[in-house]
């Protein structure tokens, strides 16, 4: 296990930070938006009561411009966007461009197709720097509050690469990046919530797992025995869903080193049958690195 998450922190010409590392919470869940949004507002509230006053200082809705989040009003008309019953997108970030706090939700609408593989997706991020101020029992245990009121398919809580893959060079810088840390995932959450369904989008710190595929992974009895060997927890938690507990905090490896945590390895081979593999994939390169990565800890 490295002693600590790796510190990164890659910044433009300008000095715009690009990268970084952090902490993220995500939740997938196959229902219509209407269905889940009084949740997801749960959720937001119980994260808003752990980050510092004002970390969310700034929202966009599907217009592309940020604005600021400076009074209760404002708040009134974000909590109203998110329980539009035709469905939400939301991001909400702070304003010191240092991406330490992030929210982001993708609700879908309620005439999506019943067979379509389209999920609703709410994240949460951190610093790493949390796990330092306040632990790892912290951390899992927001994690557990933040999934209680969810109807999750599956989620997942760990390191990840902090930035928009979707700026030119970034998502090859990040490469570099993924294979010398392999318990790091990746920002992928607008090409999930399109692609998911019930799926396991990747193994992490924290595994959480509802229906279908719980069940079709023999239930927590049979988890439980599979990760016997590795020092895993598995916690039961209500509504047939299970948080799985892979070491006593997040790991990001060290490929360098030959350090692949071995708890890691043993659920993606345990779950592999359900792991998501995205097929719109572009550019030869990238497609070669996104396979390779999603298979990091199986091959």
């Amino acid at each position: 296990m490295t002693e600590h998450p790796p510190r990164l922190r890659v910044r433009a010409a300008s000095g715009a930070l690009l990268i970084r590392d952090s902490l993220h919470i995500h939740f997938y869940m196959r229902r219509p938006h209407a269905e889940v949004a009084p949740a997801v507002l749960r959720a937001l509230e119980c994260y808003r009561r752990v980050v510092p006053e004002g970390a969310l200082s700034r929202y966009d809705e599907e217009a592309g411009d940020w604005e600021p989040v400076d009074q209760a009003a404002v708040w009134d008309s974000i909590r109203d966007e998110l329980l539009e019953p035709h469905g939400a997108v939301l991001d909400l970030r702070d304003a010191t461009g240092e991406k330490r706090y992030r929210f982001d939700y993708r609700g879908r609408r309620p005439t999506t197709s019943a067979t379509s593989d389209t999920v609703c997706v709410v994240s949460f991020w951190l610093p790493t720097e949390y796990l330092e101020e306040a632990g790892p029992e912290a951390l899992r245990t927001l994690v557990l509050e933040l999934a209680e009121p969810l109807p999750f398919n599956s989620g997942h809580a760990g390191l990840a690469f902090n930035c928009d893959m979707d700026l030119v060079g970034i998502e090859a810088e990040v490469w570099k990046w993924c294979r010398g840390y392999p318990g790091m995932d990746l920002p992928r959450m607008d090409r999930l919530a399109w692609q998911l369904g019930t799926r396991i989008s990747t193994v992490s710190w924290m595994t959480l797992l509802g229906e279908p595929v719980l069940s079709a992974a023999g239930g927590a009895v049979e988890l439980r025995e599979q990760l016997r060997s590795t020092g895993a927890t598995v916690l039961d938690l209500s509504n047939e869903r299970v948080a799985i507990v892979l070491s006593p905090e997040p790991e990001a490896g060290d490929t360098e080193h030959g350090a692949v945590p071995s708890a890691y390895r043993k659920l993606a081979t345990t779950l592999e049958p359900w792991l998501f593999h995205e097929q719109q994939l572009t550019g030869a390169e990238h497609a070669a690195e996104l396979r390779r990565w999603e298979r990091r800890f199986i091959d």
